[in-house]
């Protein structure tokens, strides 16, 4: 997302009181915590993580471990959005086969004890950077941070569906074709003012599809900020927020995840203009190498590419807009977050005018 990086590191990072909105029945959550937790033993003290846009999520403090709680925001939502129930499913997979995710607990599906449903992870200790040129590193760290990340992704596009048993866990196929749909819908369905080169992008990206790709595991929201990494080493420790995973065209994940080269710099998750041989981040083009070094795999047509996503990125500050105004947004950066809607939205039309549009 686009906010400003002054302190994003203070403000996106550690725990706050709960908000008064996203209050949790406590003793209610004790009683389905011993029952279904393995290991678990109160006494309970819980505190509001201060990132995340969508699905609210709580550090749940015991004398002898932490957890994670992450559950479907209260009130009326859109439809498909917050399936806290499908990341459970991801996660439980892909840690059964070694892939770095938090060890999931358990699911509740009982939206009587809290009022939604809900699911409980082990707490994974390191550093999550929140901002992409990670101020106060050397080089070289920063260059080894950007490699893990790429491998990390790599390794997630290399499991067959199949064999993690997630064949049902999206369509194969058509995989551009519905998110576009699925996003113009999202848009629609919580549009506040119009925005013309919203308009004009749902008009042409259903018109100029890429062929499609291979079937994969696609994260969604691949980001740094969703990475929790060793305390002293370049190493994943955890990949966060499944939310928005499916099947699909791994293309998606990887050109997600490459738009920060053209955002700008004066933005946190921006480095278009930023010195990156200095700074020891790879380029664009390293990118691309070091991901088909581990997979094979190139993006084809990135500006199609980027404008597709910034599209994306424009719907779903669009659908935090919609929450801001209903009252369920779950971040105290929502109204920023809302306000990126016309800059994405222009952004988008501009790569789509160079993807011919």
């Amino acid at each position: 997302m686009t906010e400003p990086h002054d302190d994003a590191q203070a403000a996106f990072s550690g725990v706050r009181p709960v908000d008064p909105r996203h209050a949790l029945d406590e003793a209610a959550l004790d009683r389905w915590l011993s029952a279904h937790v393995e290991g678990y033993a109160g006494p309970l003290t819980i505190q509001q993580f201060k990132g995340g846009q969508s699905n609210p999520t709580y550090r749940l403090t015991t004398p002898s471990r932490t957890y994670v709680l992450r559950r479907k925001p209260s009130g009326a939502l859109l439809a498909s959005a917050h399936a806290v129930d499908r990341e459970f499913r991801v996660i439980s997979a892909l840690s059964a086969h070694g892939f770095p995710v938090a060890r999931p607990y358990a699911l509740c599906e009982d939206e009587g004890v809290i009022g939604s449903v809900f699911y409980v992870m082990a707490e994974v200790q390191g550093r999550i950077f929140w901002d992409l040129k990670l101020p106060g590193l050397q080089p070289p760290e920063r260059r080894a941070i950007y490699q893990a990340q790429v491998e990390t992704l790599a390794r997630l596009h290399a499991f067959d569906p199949a064999t993690l048993d997630l064949s049902d866990f999206g369509r194969a196929g058509n995989y551009f074709e519905r998110q576009v749909s699925r996003w113009t819908k999202q848009y629609r369905a919580s549009e506040t003012e119009p925005v013309s080169a919203m308009d004009r992008l749902i008009a042409f990206l259903p018109d100029s599809l890429p062929p499609d790709g291979e079937t994969r595991i696609v994260h969604g929201d691949f980001r740094l900020d969703n990475l929790i990494l060793a305390p002293d080493a370049a190493e994943v420790r955890a990949v966060l927020d499944w939310e928005l995973s499916t099947l699909g065209d791994p293309m998606a994940d990887v050109s997600y995840l490459l738009i920060a080269w053209a955002i700008p710099a004066s933005l946190r998750n921006g480095l278009a203009g930023a010195d990156l041989e200095a700074l020891g981040i790879p380029s664009v083009e390293e990118m691309v190498d070091l991901y088909a070094a581990q997979t094979g795999a190139r993006p084809a047509n990135l500006p199609w590419l980027f404008a597709y996503n910034l599209f994306r990125l424009a719907a779903i500050c669009q659908g935090i807009a919609g929450r801001v105004r209903d009252g369920t947004a779950a971040s105290d950066h929502a109204r920023a977050m809302a306000a990126q809607v016309q800059p994405l939205a222009d952004a988008a039309w501009g790569w789509a005018r160079k993807a011919g549009a």
